[in-house]
């Protein structure tokens, strides 16, 4: 008989039943959208940011941008949306209902206010009493809070990331994690600051600022309203390399867990958050384009990796990557190879010869109709003809050097 691996998580004292939550976004703005969310297998949710009732906040229409490819598949996501704009009480309510209806789920309270300590205690106090299990500190917010003092303001400035941490914790009942921006000099500094004021946790990233686009018609900037836009917050798939290498500097650089965000569209791309030290892994842009029920293809593709691994456990995969990861310095420069060619495979389409003509090393020779070969010689192993060619696995691999 095959034992199913155990997939569930510990996580700041909680128990998820998966290591998969929804991070705190449009697909979490009320309890019924969360409760939905359980209901479809999602195992811990982060409730959109709430806030104190007399911070003002706007949804503006038309918010959302999308950068594609030829086929409109999405590649990133932006928006120029704020935090709740619903009143706290009934955030307070909702979050009672939730945990009534689904006590075995996590459900974590994400909150916001201004820079004053008196702020952040209060409204930490009143989520922890509505029941949450754990509170995070919405502290990269990357537009429209910022310009009020509030969101990415505090979170790249590590005083305030101080001041902040200490004051929900000195009101919370509930483990405190700290969401940190990518949009700093040293992700891992802001980290290490939350872990010495005494953050439970790290979840980062948050979004990252940037402009998706502009109309070459109208020369108005993307997504328009009214004609003209603002710098947003950049989600999607093209957002993962950046929130990898910030959760691998988080996780190298303290000693509390971490919580990984950013294009986490797959289950596949949540084991590799994993495999560089995130024991969670939050979701947002994937949901807001395929729905909930992408939970059954993360369950699925997640517990068929770890048996086929031989894993018995999620546990076990969290920081394997984490050791590989050095300075540049220290990588090996003695370490030589060359592209080899197999020419039973190659399909004779000449992409590598054009790329390494034009932007390599001119190290492919190739005559239409015949496969391309390698000059070892001139070869310098940038792998531009490994990454262009379309027959994958198999046709260029390496050879080493004597």
């Amino acid at each position: 008989m095959v034992t199913k691996p155990d997939l569930s998580i510990k996580f700041c004292g909680c128990e998820l039943q998966t290591p998969f939550m929804l991070s705190s976004a449009p697909p979490t703005c009320t309890g019924e959208m969360i409760m939905s969310a359980f209901e479809q297998g999602w195992a811990g949710a982060v409730t959109k940011t709430i806030k104190p009732d007399k911070t003002a906040v706007y949804d503006l229409d038309n918010r959302f941008g999308i950068m594609g490819i030829e086929d409109k598949q999405m590649i990133v996501f932006e928006n120029i949306e704020e935090v709740t704009k619903r009143p706290l009480g009934t955030w307070l309510k909702e979050i009672k209902e939730v945990k009534r209806r689904f006590p075995d789920k996590v459900l974590i309270g994400s909150i916001m206010a201004e820079p004053r300590e008196e702020e952040w205690e209060e409204l930490t106090r009143a989520v922890c009493e509505a029941g949450v299990d754990m509170i995070e500190l919405n502290l990269g917010c990357p537009h429209g809070m910022p310009e009020r003092g509030m969101g990415a303001f505090c979170g790249q400035r590590p005083e305030l990331i101080s001041k902040l941490t200490k004051a929900s914790k000195k009101t919370s009942s509930v483990p405190v994690m700290v969401k940190l921006t990518p949009n700093v000099t040293d992700i891992a500094l802001m980290a290490r600051t939350a872990e010495e004021s005494g953050a439970d946790a790290i979840s980062a990233i948050n979004t990252v600022l940037g402009l998706i686009g502009v109309n070459v018609d109208t020369f108005e900037p993307l997504p328009t309203v009214e004609g003209k836009s603002t710098f947003g917050g950049l989600s999607g798939p093209g957002m993962k390399p950046i929130g990898m290498r910030c959760v691998a500097q988080i996780a190298a650089a303290t000693n509390i867990p971490v919580s990984g965000i950013g294009g986490i569209s797959t289950w596949k791309d949540a084991v590799e958050y994993m495999l560089v030290g995130a024991q969670t892994v939050q979701v947002c842009t994937a949901v807001m384009w395929r729905g909930y029920r992408l939970i059954g293809d993360f369950v699925d593709g997640f517990s068929r990796y770890l048996g086929d691994k031989g894993f018995s456990s999620a546990q076990e995969i969290v920081g394997l990557t984490l050791p590989k990861l050095t300075a540049w310095s220290k990588l090996n420069k003695d370490y030589n190879v060359v592209a080899n060619i197999n020419k039973d495979v190659c399909i004779k389409c000449g992409l590598c010869h054009l790329v390494c003509k034009e932007a390599g090393y001119q190290a492919i020779n190739f005559k239409q109709g015949e496969p391309a070969v390698v000059d070892e010689e001139k070869c310098d192993a940038c792998s531009l003809c490994h990454l262009v060619c379309p027959v994958q696995p198999g046709c260029v691999t390496w050879k080493r050097c004597p």
